[in-house]
């Protein structure tokens, strides 16, 4: 739906809705040929299904792998492909750093290299955060002419790198190969108005990596997402309601944040989102609800903590459901396979349950069921449209 026929019809109403995102929640066939959700046990997401309607959403487009930033966007309404927001304006936001005019900011990834410069491991090992804030620390300390620099820790191996100062762009490449086995990319322009900053984030490298060498891990880095401050239609006034995100990652309270949503503290397990959700039930309308641990295990080629992930998530749902949401749509920004240990572009099963709903004859929360159920195949800019609708919170098109 567009934005503009999102501000007509949207209208306030007394429901309250509920979006969980399982992050990378999409699977493959791998033990004894069965996705990690049918492996799972998922007795109440099937409860959920057996009620109400399962389909599939399209993250981005067929055949084509998002980032969690493009499917965030996508599950809160925006089209991605003309919202395009990069990874480190929202992890940047999403630990409360303030991105200024003159700011362009990339997420990091302290990594391992060996003697030849190949990368070893992506992630060092998902160093532990209290070792990434001292090297924080340390490249805190480079220096480059006419910009300041500012390093600051996210969460694990994770970091966030600014740039500030005139005439910076976003328009530079990535570092980061997103596979290990090769070199990092050397940071180079994809416009001519990125000569410079390129030019700039090559010696910050390099200086950052001579730093580094030492180490036997998290002695190299890696950055991607390359972003300016974003201008974004604010999520509240498009659909007349109060928004609040309960996240435990930082990168998802920035996503959040920069569509205008507000954060509430979700503590560091599901148990205490769903705890910050039942504190603030009167104060809010909309609940975004992230679960990471889907992602991490498939990103960690892990198909059996994917699937018990998966499983510790279905016992929460009778906690999330007495909450008495109107509407509770379960889904993922993204499908993560552990066969493929990355994201990829397959299809996300989706069900949503509640008021009006239109009930299907399936009774099982998986890929196969959701290749058959009422909701079909569809763009996921077109969730929130859907659940709204079954909230009451969209008015009739036309006479």
């Amino acid at each position: 739906m567009e934005l503009d026929l999102i501000r007509r019809l949207s209208q306030p109403a007394d429901t309250k809705v509920i979006l969980c995102v399982l992050d990378g929640l999409g699977g493959m066939p791998g033990l004894r040929g069965r996705t990690e959700l049918e492996e799972a046990n998922t007795r109440n997401l099937d409860r959920l299904v057996a009620e109400g309607s399962i389909g599939r959403t399209l993250p981005v487009g067929f055949g084509i792998t998002p980032g969690s930033g493009p499917g965030h966007m996508a599950l809160f309404g925006y089209d991605p492909l003309v919202y395009e927001i990069g990874r480190g304006a929202l992890e940047s936001t999403g630990i409360g750093f303030e991105i200024g005019p003159d700011d362009i900011t990339a997420r990091g990834n302290l990594c391992s290299l060996d003697g030849a410069g190949l990368i070893t491991d992506r992630r060092a090992g998902r160093l532990p955060t209290a070792q990434t804030e001292a090297i924080c620390a340390q490249l805190q300390t480079i220096t480059l002419p006419g910009v300041q620099t500012f390093v600051q820790a996210v969460q694990d191996q994770r970091f966030i790198l600014v740039l500030r100062g005139p005439g910076l762009s976003d328009q530079i490449a990535e570092t980061d190969p997103q596979r290990e086995g090769v070199t990092p990319i050397v940071c180079a322009a994809t416009a001519p108005e990125g000569d410079h900053t390129a030019a700039l984030v090559r010696e910050w490298v390099t200086k950052a990596t001579s730093m580094l060498a030492g180490q036997e891990r998290a002695n190299g880095v890696l950055l991607r997402g390359w972003s300016g401050r974003p201008n974004v239609p604010p999520f509240p006034e498009l659909w007349k309601l109060r928004a609040a995100a309960v996240t435990v990652y930082p990168m998802y309270r920035g996503v959040a944040r920069l569509v205008g949503m507000d954060v509430v503290d979700g503590g560091h397990n599901l148990d205490e989102q769903i705890a910050a959700i039942r504190a603030h039930w009167d104060q809010y309308d909309f609940f975004f609800l992230h679960y990471k641990y889907t992602d991490s295990a498939g990103e960690d080629g892990d198909f059996q903590r994917k699937s018990d992930a998966i499983e510790a998530f279905d016992r929460a749902v009778p906690d999330i459901l007495a909450l008495g949401p109107d509407v509770l749509v379960v889904t993922g920004d993204h499908s993560t396979p552990s066969a493929m240990a990355a994201h990829s572009f397959h299809a996300v099963p989706i069900v949503v349950w509640g008021k009006d709903v239109r009930r299907d004859h399936l009774s099982h929360f998986n890929e196969v069921a959701a290749r058959e159920g009422e909701l079909g195949q569809f763009p996921a800019k077109e969730v929130l449209p859907i659940a709204f609708g079954h909230a009451g919170r969209l008015a009739k098109f036309g006479a």
